[in-house]
């Protein structure tokens, strides 16, 4: 019971977090009140900032969900220029994470960071399809040891304003290990290599490092589901 409320808090939120706090003993100090929103705000900024660990698959081949939140939709599009995987369609996954969702991002294959891209750009509801192309946003892409390619790109949203990654070019990650979060609400989108299906639907919650979004051994069909 204590893991699930004594969760660990992301380095990058205290500064926040002290913010927060700060601004609420004032309001306190002015009016009860204003000073009870004050601590309310202070602790929604906490557990935003949530970090907990996770338990990743590790067998060989799995594709990992690099974001918490609800798979948005499943479609076929271009990668980034940037990230050097060609001008053919992909199967591209979106995962939109809302202000409640944890933050923190996380690789989604073993291998090495080969293409960390920043392109500065708007900041529309990361819910639109165009996100993808007129929002600020980060594009990662790991190389596995068998030279399997994937695409991932942190995309800022309306409420987001910044993209904290701490991956460079030539890192090597664990599949589930984090890379990045982005303040406050945001989306991932994750292509994969031609022929893969996704193993996750449209509206369904996903948990990152956890949640598997394909694998890459499997010939399975993509897979369809149902609200019951």
């Amino acid at each position: 019971m204590l893991k699930t409320v004594l969760v660990p808090i992301n380095r990058a939120g205290w500064p926040f977090i002290a913010l927060f706090a700060a601004v609420a003993a004032g309001l306190w100090y002015w009016h009860i009140a204003a000073g009870l929103v004050g601590c309310v705000l202070t602790l929604w900024c906490v557990y935003f900032f949530r970090d907990p660990e996770r338990y990743t698959p590790t067998r060989e081949g799995l594709v990992i969900c690099p974001a918490d939140g609800v798979v948005q939709s499943i479609i076929k599009a271009v990668p980034p220029e940037e990230l050097g995987l060609g001008s053919e369609p992909r199967t591209r996954i979106a995962v939109f994470m809302n202000v409640f969702d944890v933050h923190v991002n996380r690789v989604p294959i073993s291998g090495t960071i080969s293409v960390v891209s920043y392109r500065p750009g708007k900041f529309l509801n990361a819910s639109l399809d165009k996100a993808s192309i007129d929002n600020e946003r980060m594009s990662l892409k790991v190389t596995g040891d068998d030279g399997t390619e994937i695409g991932f790109v942190q995309i800022a949203g309306l409420v987001a304003r910044r993209i904290l990654c701490y991956a460079k070019e030539g890192d090597t990650f664990q599949a589930g290990q984090r890379f990045g979060l982005i303040r406050f609400g945001s989306r991932v989108d994750v292509y994969l290599p031609d022929g893969i299906g996704s193993l996750v639907s449209v509206g369904q919650t996903t948990l990152a490092a956890e949640t598997v979004l394909a694998d890459l051994t499997s010939k399975e069909s993509p897979r369809d589901g149902e609200i019951r």
